[in-house]
C-alpha cells in the first residue's frame, strides 16, 4: 500500500468511488453522480488552494480510497480552518484504511499550520463518528433535518479537531 499525492490520472477511479456513495448512501448530499470532468475540477480546486489531496493505492495501482482538505469558507479569517473528507471503496471499509488516510492528511495539515479541522457527517453514521472520535475529534454541533435524500430528512453533525501549533 502507498499513500501519495493525487494525480489527475486518478480521477476516473476517484469518481467511481465517490459515485457509489452518491447512488447508495446519504453520506453525500449530492443526488446526481459526478462526472470525471467535474471531479477533475474539484481536485484542481483543492490543489490550487495549496491543500492536500491524498490517495491510497494498492500494489496493483488501484486507488482504494482518498482523503482531502478543502477550505472551510472563503473569507480570509477562515484560512486556518479546513473541512476534511475521506472516501474508501466500499469493499475495503472497516480495515483501518480510513484511519491511515486520515492520519496522513492530518500530518500534512499540521505542517501547513492549519489550526482547526472539521468533519461534517450526515447522520446517522456510526462508522464515521467512530473514526473521527478515535482521531481526537469532538462533536461541536448538529443541524437537524437540513438535507433531503432518498425520501427522508437528514441531519448533519460537526466534529472538530484543534491541531497544536508548530513551534
Amino acid at each position: 500500500m502507498e499513500i501519495r499525492k493525487v494525480k489527475f490520472s486518478d480521477v476516473e477511479q476517484i469518481t467511481a468511488i465517490y459515485n457509489f456513495y452518491v447512488e447508495n448512501t446519504q453520506v453525500t448530499f449530492e443526488e446526481e453522480c459526478a462526472t470525471p470532468d467535474e471531479m477533475h475540477s474539484r481536485v484542481e480546486k483543492v490543489i490550487q488552494c495549496d491543500l492536500p489531496w491524498l490517495v491510497l493505492e494498492n500494489e496493483e495501482g488501484e486507488v482504494l480510497g482518498y482523503a482531502y482538505a478543502s477550505s472551510w469558507h472563503n473569507r480570509s479569517a477562515y484560512r486556518f480552518t479546513v473541512e476534511a473528507t475521506v472516501y474508501l471503496m466500499p469493499e475495503v471499509q472497516g480495515q483501518g484504511y480510513g484511519t491511515i488516510l486520515y492520519e496522513a492528511l492530518l500530518a500534512l495539515l499540521h505542517k501547513k499550520d492549519i489550526k482547526s479541522v472539521l468533519g461534517v457527517i450526515a447522520l446517522p453514521n456510526e462508522a464515521s463518528i467512530a473514526l473521527h472520535e478515535a482521531l481526537g475529534f469532538e462533536k461541536v454541533g448538529e443541524f437537524a433535518e437540513v438535507g433531503f435524500k432518498f425520501q427522508q430528512w437528514i441531519s448533519v453533525g460537526y466534529w472538530q479537531l484543534i491541531l497544536e501549533q508548530n513551534d
